[in-house]
């Protein structure tokens, strides 16, 4: 549980941080941040379920990261090369994941 209130604490500190900051991000980077940001949202919860599950291991949470990162922004890179809006199917892969993800951690709360 220690683990869990540190995770939140710092992920408080990180959005107030953010909030607070007055650094902008240009639009052409917009869809590749809202992604990466989603990728690691979904690496997060997952991880989080693993954890409240007992099978939480670190090198599995950190490569997790970094694929989904990677994949992601390729597929939206990708999509803007050849003019599709791939970054769309990544954002409902993520978008499902993180939702299945939240619903199993309430179910164990519950």
């Amino acid at each position: 549980m220690q683990v869990v209130i540190v995770a939140l604490v710092a992920a408080v500190i990180g959005i107030l941080l953010g909030l607070l900051s007055p650094v902008t991000i240009p639009i052409g980077y917009a869809r590749y941040t809202a992604v990466a940001l989603l990728a690691g949202l979904d690496s997060i919860f997952g991880a989080f379920k693993a954890y409240i599950a007992g099978s939480y291991e670190p090198r599995v949470f950190v490569t997790g990261l970094v694929t989904n990162m990677a994949l992601a922004g390729g597929l939206t890179f990708v999509g803007d090369k050849i003019g599709v809006d791939l970054s769309i199917a990544a954002i409902v892969a993520f978008g499902v994941r993180i939702f299945n993800n939240l619903a199993s951690i309430r179910r164990h709360y519950l």
